[in-house]
């Protein structure tokens, strides 16, 4: 692993009133068709990593997946992360958003993320306000990651199922959107140079998808 750098792209600092009207104005709930079809690739505006999505979508079935992304309407609005499990067969121990694969009996991605945000960490569907869709977002395994935004309401009471995640914390929003925690690291798949963002917050180390998915929402929300 390569020395963290920075990417350059910075914006000013917004409130949580503008926050939250961004994302009414910008994300809508659209399913992407890519979610399903694998002739159509996510971009992700990195060559290495677009190469390995296009190699992946070849030789392994499309995954579909939905999470979502709490954003808690504290004065201070905070994000609503969990921790796996340290013996699950995919991504042990590393730090996500409550979500999963996308079941047959679910009626939208935007239900599966509330399904599994309820299964997971008893995060209930009265204190959840969808907002809409991220971009689509894809993985070295296969999977198709549509994340949901919401709103959620203080005051709810988690009910932790260790089977599938060990601990839900919250991290400051405005850390998670100021570029200047967005690390940017590089590893190899088959040869092929690829980039991956890590925002370490406190003993935290949050990577790999959860933290591309934060970038993301970071360059609609606050670059766009």
């Amino acid at each position: 692993m390569n020395e963290p750098m920075l990417k350059k792209m910075e914006a000013a600092p917004i409130n949580s009133t503008e926050f939250f009207a961004r994302t009414k104005t910008r994300l809508n709930f659209d399913v992407p068709p890519g979610l399903v079809d694998p002739n159509i690739i996510p971009k992700t505006g990195d060559a290495g990593n677009d190469r390995m999505l296009e190699i992946v979508a070849r030789e392994q079935p499309v995954r579909p997946a939905a999470v979502l992304i709490p954003v808690v309407n504290h004065r201070e609005p905070t994000v609503l992360l969990t921790q796996r499990s340290p013996h699950l067969s995919s991504h042990a121990g590393q730090i996500s958003f409550p979500g999963g694969k996308i079941d047959a009996t679910d009626a939208s991605p935007l239900d599966a993320a509330l399904r599994e945000a309820e299964e997971e960490i008893g995060l209930k569907r009265e204190f959840i306000e969808p907002i809409g869709y991220l971009d689509l977002y894809g993985t070295a395994f296969g999977f198709r990651i549509l994340p949901t935004v919401a709103r959620v309401k203080p005051g709810f009471d988690l009910t932790i199922n260790e089977g599938e995640v060990v601990d839900a914390f919250e991290v400051p929003l405005a850390f998670l959107m100021n570029p200047e925690n967005h690390q940017i690291h590089a590893k190899e798949f088959r040869g092929i140079e690829r980039s991956f963002y890590a925002m370490p917050f406190a003993e935290r180390y949050i990577w790999g998808a959860t933290a591309g998915i934060l970038r993301v929402l970071y360059e609609r929300i606050y670059l766009a």
